[in-house]
């Protein structure tokens, strides 16, 4: 497996204000992250560099739900194996939204209560893009739309622990400087 020397690697960082019911980064203060070109590797090289690690689990390879959605429970950590695509952070009507293009290669780390959705999959005649999904060893994750009945759940955000090692890198690595 290729991964990108750190010395390398560009990471985009973002904070995303709450937004009606979707907390986004209000509560930890942890940014979603963006290593772009992280790694080159087949999804099972990169399952296996990341179980290696050991800070998160993969769970499933799939895309990303087409509804705004997050989670309380658990941060989370997107592995992008194959296309390319256009996301939504921090819910579509949220004027404070992110929107960026990711590609085979880049690793998201998109913390407890970010809400999140595909907008578009730019395969075209190209790859499918899919993602594997990973989590902190012994963490579930759950789904929330940003309803006002799950406000219970939204609180139990500022319990959820950070990374103690960089999924990707380690012992050092952006996660562990925010």
């Amino acid at each position: 497996m290729a991964i990108t020397p750190l010395s390398n690697t560009r990471v985009t960082t973002r904070q995303i204000p709450e937004w009606h019911h979707i907390p986004n980064t209000s509560i930890q203060s942890k940014p979603l992250m963006i290593y772009h070109g992280a790694f080159n590797s087949t999804p099972t090289e990169l399952e296996e560099h990341l179980k290696g690690i050991g800070e998160v689990i993969p769970q499933w390879v799939y895309s990303m739900y087409r509804q705004t959605h997050f989670h309380t429970t658990t941060q989370e950590v997107l592995g992008v194996i194959s296309g390319s695509a256009r996301l939504c952070f921090g819910g579509e009507e949220n004027p404070e939204r992110f929107e960026p293009t990711v590609q085979r290669g880049d690793l998201i780390i998109v913390p407890a209560g970010v809400g999140h959705r595909l907008l578009e999959d730019l395969h075209g005649n190209q790859e499918k893009f899919q993602m594997v999904g990973e989590y902190p060893h012994g963490k579930q994750w759950d789904m929330c739309y940003g309803k006002p009945e799950e406000e219970a759940k939204v609180q139990r955000i500022k319990d959820v622990a950070w990374f103690r090692q960089d999924p990707l890198y380690g012992a050092d690595g952006p996660a562990l400087h925010v």
